[in-house]
């Protein structure tokens, strides 16, 4: 699976972005507001540990989602994020190395399995790896360690443009429709209503301005564009 492949080409990048880091650097603040980075890397281990639990749900057929409350994503990161960076390290490739385990124990028929997301929907197994490798990738730019969205593969950012302009479709002003494209990747719809604007560019400048980690500088724009909404 392609999809398996992203999580762990972005797993190494992360894991070696994070054993680069200095001590000190776990305490100081991410690009997320209000979170350290210890935050953000204790949130990445838990994600990895909540999608291990859909994935063993897919396998058994023994409802397992992926926490055990509503409260208890924020209670885990919160409870985590001041460890020392040597701790939140060997979390986040444990963590990982779970996560890989319990995707290869999978059969074929297991992946068309369905589970319940974390917000609620019913998605089919197979929609787990893009769920990590989502987090893994955006979240390594987020750790503020000189990495930019574009050292996404332009596939994987690709479906990244896919991805969050479905989720935003439900969400723009109603009536407005945007056109985005990059040359050997097709186009992609934001909005539903008729075309009013074209956004054309790189995958990579695409989803980075469409996940607020980057601007429209680097896009060529028609049109007006409509307010996007947050998306993290």
């Amino acid at each position: 699976m392609k999809v398996l492949d992203w999580v762990a080409d972005g797993q190494v990048r992360l894991q070696r972005a994070v054993d680069a880091l200095p001590p000190y650097a776990v305490t100081e603040p991410s690009a997320l507001p209000g979170w350290t980075r210890g935050h953000l890397l204790t949130h990445l281990a838990r994600n990895a540990d909540a999608l291990v639990n859909l994935l063993t749900w897919a396998r058994t057929g023994i409802p397992t989602p992926m926490y055990a409350s509503p409260d208890q994503r924020a209670t885990d990161i919160k409870a985590g994020a001041g460890r020392p960076l040597t701790e939140q390290g060997a979390d986040v490739r444990e963590s990982a190395e779970r996560f890989r385990k319990a995707a290869e124990a999978l059969s074929d028929d297991d992946w068309s399995a369905t589970v319940t997301s974390g917000m609620g929907r019913q998605i089919p197994a197979s929609e787990v790896p893009w769920l990590r490798a989502r987090e893994v990738w955006i979240h390594l730019v987020d750790l503020r360690v000189g990495v930019g969205m574009d050292v996404l593969p332009s596939d994987l950012a690709w479906a990244f443009v896919g991805d969050v302009a479905g989720w935003m479709t439900a969400r723009v002003e109603p009536g407005i429709g945007v056109e985005l494209s990059a040359d050997g990747h097709g186009t992609v719809a934001l909005g539903a209503g008729p075309v009013g604007a074209t956004v054309s560019g790189r995958p990579h400048a695409l989803a980075a301005w469409l996940t607020g980690r980057g601007t429209a500088e680097d896009l060529r724009v028609t049109g007006e564009l409509p307010d996007l909404p947050n998306w993290l």
